[in-house]
């Protein structure tokens, strides 16, 4: 699918509880919000928007070209965020909106196209996202490392931080060996694409307990009937800046693999 239109939204706050200034810092020679804001560049997005709550990202932002929003400073997630610079901007309620979160500057060009034009294909759905094959023990056990199961057609049926399916013949998924034969276990991508009208009846509605429960925003969703496509990525992406030991592998990364790859 070509010639769709759609923007992206990159959320990106000061106050992060385990790396406060996170946007802003330095990697490879640019600040980590630069390297997301060139790997949305690369992408077929019509618009690129950086939303955020601090003056020093802004102007950051503002030096190397990077069109900029000041939003609230009271916003508990990025989708928050996104819904509100959607809302000042004006664009219409049929806009496609990516969320690329401001914390991962490896995050491949392609698979924002690939989550874009997944959702542009599938006119019922209002929220679709990503997935990539979890190939080890380590990893599905990894609470950090979002899990999902979805359906036959590929929408999720659950999201959860515990290794999910569960393979009680092979030992259960709490096993320390190697993953059991012929299983399917996803490793979810956090990259979301929006309808501008299902975004703003999911910012109206109350957490759920799920969501709260396994503090996964998607999961408000599932809770109130919402369908999400789950495509598997066509290329894994990646690491994302969670805490500072993630810096020295990220750098690599983008060493390795610079943004127009």
């Amino acid at each position: 699918m070509s010639g769709i239109d759609f923007k992206v939204v990159i959320p990106a706050r000061y106050g992060s509880s385990r790396l406060p200034g996170k946007p802003l810092l330095e990697l490879a020679g640019a600040p980590m919000i630069r390297h997301v804001y060139e790997r949305a560049k690369a992408c077929a997005a019509g618009e690129i928007l950086i939303a955020t709550d601090d003056a020093r990202i802004a102007d950051a932002c503002r030096a190397f070209g990077a069109d900029v929003a000041l939003t609230r400073t009271d916003h508990q997630s990025g989708t928050d965020r996104a819904a509100e610079v959607a809302q000042v901007r004006g664009w219409p309620k049929d806009s496609l909106l990516v969320n690329l979160q401001g914390d991962e500057p490896c995050m491949p060009p392609a698979l924002i196209d690939q989550v874009a034009y997944d959702l542009a294909s599938r006119d019922a759905t209002g929220i679709a996202t990503l997935a990539y094959p979890i190939r080890d023990t380590r990893t599905l056990l990894d609470p950090h490392v979002v899990k999902v199961v979805t359906d036959a057609k590929g929408y999720a049926l659950y999201f959860s931080r515990a290794p999910i399916p569960w393979h009680q013949n092979h030992g259960g998924s709490g096993a320390r060996g190697p993953l059991p034969p012929n299983a399917r276990f996803l490793r979810h991508i956090g990259l979301y694409a929006y309808r501008l009208a299902f975004l703003r009846r999911f910012v109206a509605w109350p957490p759920a307990p799920l969501e709260l429960a396994e503090s996964l925003e998607q999961l408000r969703a599932l809770w109130y009937g919402e369908r999400i496509h789950v495509a598997q990525a066509t290329q894994e992406p990646g690491p994302g800046v969670d805490t500072a030991s993630d810096v020295p592998r990220v750098i690599q990364f983008l060493e390795d693999k610079p943004a127009t790859e």
